[in-house]
């Protein structure tokens, strides 16, 4: 699953492609797909010898989002995605990183999950319809709150969404 790009992201990835920021890209499973299928990618972590293979695939911002200012003030993005990560006061801001007409497709860890592993802490566990109301007045295309069995089983959340065309 690791080197596995989102099968959430694949199916919803809107074309033609144009830019993208991954938020927390880590080692980069999404911003590889994302770059190889033609989109312009953007990718933001904290873990520089994670993201340094990648300077070669995308524009890499390394920085501490949770700690430090946001790294992309005024930029905006066609799609953003966030996989496996949630720091609910970058919330907003991530929202608006995309641009009017935009996709955001998030995928993270939802409530449950302690009860089976990590993470645990409820900073960073999404609550039952969290997603959806963050997302309320965007265009919900897909939304999944569920567990996944298997040989990594978790408890996840999901949405693609469209920012409305007028908003700001």
């Amino acid at each position: 699953m690791s080197g596995t790009p989102s099968a959430w992201l694949q199916r919803f990835a809107p074309q033609p492609p144009g830019t993208a920021l991954d938020v927390a890209c880590g080692s980069g499973r999404n911003l590889r797909w994302l770059a190889d299928a033609g989109w312009q990618v953007t990718g933001v972590d904290r873990d520089m010898a994670a993201t340094a293979p990648l300077q070669s695939l995308a524009k890499i911002v390394n920085a501490d989002i949770e700690a430090g200012p946001w790294p992309l003030p005024g930029e905006a993005f066609d799609m953003v995605v966030v996989c496996n990560y949630l720091w609910r006061p970058l919330v907003d801001t991530i929202k608006g990183a995309v641009k009017p007409g935009g996709w955001l497709i998030w995928e993270t860890f939802a409530d449950g999950q302690q009860t089976i592993g990590r993470p645990s802490r409820p900073d960073f566990l999404l609550q039952r319809g969290e997603l959806l109301r963050v997302c309320g007045d965007w265009r919900i295309v897909a939304y999944e709150d569920l567990f996944e069995p298997g040989v990594n089983p978790r408890f996840v959340q999901r949405v693609a969404a469209i920012r409305p065309a007028d908003s700001r």
